[in-house]
């Protein structure tokens, strides 16, 4: 059985950091895309950053150049790195994982899913 637990979520003023970590198991970490989404009240999930197999990043526009995405193979975890955060970064925030070549950006491909973590940011 395939679990992802996500932790780190929480409050933080405009302009601070926070990590977020999504511990998988169930599965060959090592072989699955990894991926996470965020989804704010009233909107569409959204795309936020995934990394392949092999380590290269992929990033939203809205968020490239504040958060980084990073993974550890030895302890099936992934992590996201939030910095410079803005009130538009509030919402509820997902990791997921994929063992196939896709688009990323698209919710539906992702074969699994973590519980959420909320994240809120204040102005």
């Amino acid at each position: 059985q395939v679990q992802l637990v996500e932790s780190g979520g929480g409050l933080v003023q405009a302009g601070g950091s926070l990590r977020l970590s999504c511990a998988a198991s169930g599965l060959t970490f090592r072989r699955y895309w990894l991926g996470g989404f965020r989804q704010a009240p009233g909107k569409e999930r959204e795309f936020v950053a995934a990394m392949r197999r092999t380590g290269g990043t992929f990033y939203a526009d809205s968020v490239k150049g504040r958060f980084t995405i990073s993974r550890d193979n030895d302890t099936n975890t992934v992590s996201l790195q939030m910095n410079s955060l803005k009130p538009e970064d509030t919402a509820v925030y997902s990791c997921a994982a994929t063992i196939t070549d896709t688009i990323v950006t698209r919710p539906s491909n992702w074969d699994y899913w973590g519980q959420g973590t909320q994240v809120t940011v204040s102005s």
